[in-house]
C-alpha cells in the first residue's frame, strides 16, 4: 500500500467497465497513454497482470476479475465515507457538541436557542468542560467547540466570538476578614492566597485566574475550589454570574475593583471549522448575546 494512488484504482475500475483504453481515458479526463501508465503502476504494486491487452480486445485476467470483485465494494464504501464527511462539513445538520466552562448562563443559552431555531436539523449537545482543562475537550474531539474563560493563546485553536465581560468577585469563607466587605480593591487582595486550577490548564491561564504569589491549594473543579474556600483554605476569583450560580451559605462573594473583567470566548480546533461550528459562532456573535467577534 506504500505510495498507492487512488487514481490508479479509479483507472482500473474505469477500464474494467469500458474494456477500452481510449474510453477509460475519456471518463477520467486523461490521455490513453496516462491510462496505460496508471494501470502499469498498479500492476507493479500487485506483482501480476490485471488486464490482458491485444490488438483486438481488452479483458481482465482471472486475478483482475477477483481483484475487481473485492475492490469495487471497498472503493464505493470509501467514496461514500468521503462524501458523508464533505456533506457534514458543508451542511448544518447532525450533532453539534458545545462545551462550556463555569456556567451555561442566559447568554449562552440564548445563542443555543437562536442556533436551533435557524438550524432545526442540527441537534445541540451541551457538555461541561473541566475547570482545570479548558482546552482538552476540543483537542481530543470530545466537543466541536467550547466556551471557555480567556485568555486563550493556543496555536492549534481558533478564538472566535468573545463575550460576557463581567466584573470579578472573590469567594471567601464567611469566617474570612473580607466577608463583611461590600467590595475590595485589587491592591487589598494582594497577599491573599488564591486557589488556582491544576494542570493540564496552561500556566499562563492558571496565573490569569489566580494572580497571587501566596501559596494556595490547586483544584480540578470549581466545586473543589469552593469547598476549600468554605473551609477557609484560601480565596477564589469568579465572575459574577458563576458566583451567583454557585451561591452557598458558607461562602461570601465580594466584588473586586481594579482587576481585568472575566471574559468568555468560543474556541475550536483549527482543523474543526465546520459549517456547524461557524454557524454557532455567528449565533453567539448576535446582538442578543452582546458578543464581539475576535478571531485569532
Amino acid at each position: 500500500m506504500n505510495g498507492l494512488e487512488i487514481r490508479e484504482l479509479e483507472c482500473f475500475l474505469a477500464l474494467s467497465e469500458e474494456l477500452h483504453f481510449g474510453r477509460a481515458g475519456e471518463r477520467l479526463y486523461v490521455s490513453q497513454s496516462r491510462v496505460s501508465q496508471l494501470l502499469a503502476a498498479l500492476e507493479r504494486r500487485i506483482g501480476a497482470r490485471l488486464v490482458e491487452r491485444t490488438s483486438r480486445r481488452v479483458r481482465l485476467t482471472p486475478l483482475g476479475t477477483r481483484f475487481l470483485s473485492e475492490l469495487r465494494p471497498a472503493y464505493e464504501q470509501l467514496s461514500s465515507t468521503v462524501e458523508r464527511a464533505r456533506a457534514a462539513a458543508r451542511g448544518v445538520e447532525g450533532t453539534l457538541r458545545i462545551g462550556f466552562q463555569g456556567t451555561a448562563d442566559a447568554r449562552l443559552m440564548a445563542a443555543i436557542a437562536a442556533f436551533q431555531e435557524r438550524h432545526p436539523g442540527c441537534v445541540t449537545e451541551i457538555v461541561e468542560v473541566p475547570f482545570a482543562d479548558p482546552f482538552g475537550a476540543v483537542r481530543h474531539g470530545e466537543v466541536d467547540a467550547a466556551i471557555v474563560l480567556l485568555p486563550v493563546a493556543e496555536p492549534d485553536l481558533v478564538l472566535g466570538p468573545v463575550f460576557s465581560s463581567e466584573r470579578q468577585t472573590v469567594a471567601v469563607s464567611v469566617r474570612h476578614a473580607f466577608a463583611g466587605r461590600a467590595s475590595l480593591t485589587a491592591a487589598e487582595l494582594e497577599g491573599t492566597p488564591l486557589i488556582a486550577a491544576t494542570g493540564p490548564a496552561p500556566a499562563y491561564w492558571r496565573t490569569a485566574h489566580a494572580p497571587s504569589d501566596t501559596p494556595a491549594p490547586a483544584v480540578r473543579t470549581l466545586q473543589e475550589g469552593l469547598t476549600l474556600v468554605a473551609a477557609d483554605r484560601g480565596a477564589m476569583l469568579l465572575c459574577r454570574p458563576t458566583a451567583e450560580y454557585h451561591g452557598r451559605k458558607d461562602v461570601v462573594f465580594v466584588p473586586v475593583d481594579g482587576l481585568p473583567d472575566s471574559v468568555l470566548g468560543m474556541v475550536w480546533h483549527r482543523d474543526g471549522g465546520t459549517a456547524r461550528v461557524r454557524e454557532f459562532a455567528r449565533a453567539l456573535s448576535g446582538a442578543d448575546t452582546g458578543a464581539v467577534t475576535s478571531e485569532a
